[in-house]
């Protein structure tokens, strides 16, 4: 089970913005941050649980992550097309549009988005229509 997972990203701001408007539909929010990173995630009874780590190349002297896939589930469909709809908003680039993959089982619906580095983001709902 992963606990987090960190990405480097050359324009920590622009990429923030992003992610902030992609995720908002799946729940997830900035909930925690340090100079050069931010911790997007949900606040719990034992405080934040940041699940997705943005870190500013240029802040932390790191190399720019190469193309990375996440895919993080949404509670529905409707979340999945939500989420599709505000990544594409915000400046992502499609790379899927929300509907059925039964390539990868009868019920995965999901939608894929690059975000501005190339990321390859997608959000999934495996739960019957």
């Amino acid at each position: 089970m992963l606990d987090h997972l960190a990405i480097t990203v050359a324009d920590l701001e622009r990429s923030r913005a992003f992610y902030e408007a992609a995720l908002e539909p799946l729940g997830y929010r900035v909930v925690m941050g340090y100079p050069g990173s931010v911790g997007f995630g949900f606040e719990t009874e034992r405080g934040p649980r940041p699940a997705l780590w943005l870190h500013g190349a240029a802040e932390l002297g790191r190399p720019v992550s190469g193309p990375t896939h996440i895919a993080l589930v949404a509670a529905d469909r409707a979340g999945v097309d939500a989420f599709h709809a505000a990544a594409l908003a915000a400046g992502g680039t499609d790379n899927g549009a929300p509907g059925l993959r039964p390539q990868y089982h009868p019920g995965y619906y999901g939608a894929f988005v690059l975000d501005p580095d190339g990321n390859n983001l997608e959000a999934v709902c495996h739960r019957p229509a």
